[in-house]
């Protein structure tokens, strides 16, 4: 009885010492967490291995993330994955169909997200002011070049085509014109003036044709000269020359003939009338439908490729950047050690304990081996 009595002590001490020491070894890796001096001399094994070790810790920690964790590969395999850009396509067209059906105007969002007010008015002195810069280049830009410089060659070929036509039309109304009492009468009145300005020979002919009018005798051999085939080719000819004329002229000299600023200005006002800056004050959902299927089923997936790509090709520059080496490092540097206990323990308490009933059984069995090895000593 006294033999079974001592081994089943030697059991429980060996159990005791066991799982007393593996709990003790647990709380040395926190505690204490700071280093215990008495007078000048620190006992050993303070502060606990965790605080002691922090710096490096927290160092090494950060080459696993960067090394191991987040690394540029696994994050372009995920950006690059069928998957997620499903999702994120899916999410973007969520939001954008959420602005898109809203209430909002460009003015709220602006200013909501942007912290941009005025924006409509903003926008408007940004356009004018653009042209009003890009008016002036252009201008600075054309004066020295010849016209047929300048023009489209599909403009040149336009007018050319045009001549004949336009020819016609000058004809037509020119008959028209002299044909009509406004035109008679303009017509005498320059005969007056013309017979008044030459004196006896004016006077000569005027007797000479008694009651008559030489207007009536002149305006028929005028409709006939216009409707004679060799005027219409005199007349086009004529035009083609002064066309031709005309591009070998510089822009500076023609601006002597054209107002060019007052050309540049009038399609300034047609660019800005025709800026939809109205739909800065409307909401979102007045304006946006002939958009949005544009917008969600061919641009969305495209930006969101674009984007994807685009940080998928940056990537190892972006986390070189981003230095998530030294955040990680930083971050676990300013943990307090109870935190980082916690932390620990968190998720490996169970773990710990197993690890103290561990050292118990190996305690007790040690101690029932001694006691067994004692009773054969004896």
């Amino acid at each position: 009885m006294t033999t079974l009595f001592l081994i089943a002590m030697m059991v429980l001490v060996g159990a005791l010492i066991g799982g007393i020491t593996n709990s003790i070894a647990i709380k040395m890796l926190f505690r204490p967490y700071k280093a215990i001096y008495v007078k000048r001399w620190r006992v050993p094994f303070t502060p606990g291995l965790i605080p002691k070790r922090r710096v490096e810790l927290a160092e090494q920690l950060g080459k696993l993330v960067t090394t191991h964790l987040l690394t540029a590969e696994g994050l372009k395999k995920k950006l690059e994955s069928s998957l997620f850009m499903t999702e994120m396509t899916e999410w973007l067209k969520k939001e954008v169909k959420k602005v898109l059906r809203s209430d909002e105007t460009i003015t709220s969002v602006s200013e909501k997200w942007f912290g941009i007010t005025d924006g409509k008015k903003q926008l408007e002195s940004k356009i004018d002011e653009w042209l009003e810069i890009k008016s002036v280049e252009l201008l600075t830009e054309l004066r020295p070049k010849r016209v047929k410089d300048v023009i489209p060659e599909n403009l040149n070929k336009k007018v050319e085509q045009s001549i004949p036509q336009v020819t016609a039309v000058f004809i037509e109304k020119g008959k028209h014109y002299f044909e009509t009492e406004e035109g008679i009468e303009r017509l005498s009145n320059m005969v007056d003036r013309f017979l008044s300005g030459r004196g006896t020979v004016g006077n000569m002919v005027s007797m000479f044709l008694g009651n008559e009018r030489l207007v009536d005798k002149i305006q028929p051999e005028i409709i006939k000269m216009l409707n004679d085939e060799g005027t219409h080719e005199l007349i086009e000819v004529f035009m083609k020359k002064e066309w031709e004329k005309l591009k070998q002229s510089k822009v500076e000299d023609v601006e002597e003939y054209v107002d060019l600023q007052q050309m540049v200005y009038f399609l300034k006002q047609e660019v800005m009338e025709n800026v939809p800056v109205h739909y800065f004050d409307e909401p979102f959902h007045r304006w946006t439908q002939q958009y949005e299927q544009h917008l969600l089923n061919d641009l969305t997936p495209r930006f969101v490729k674009k984007v994807g790509q685009t940080i998928s090709d940056e990537l190892v520059y972006l986390l070189k950047k981003l230095k998530l080496e030294e955040v990680v490092k930083h971050q676990v540097e300013q943990f307090s050690v109870k935190r980082l206990e916690d932390m620990v323990l968190s998720i490996s308490r169970k773990e710990f304990k197993l690890i103290t009933y561990l050292g118990a059984i190996l305690g007790g069995l040690i101690g029932l081996f001694q006691g067994i090895i004692l009773i054969f000593l004896q």
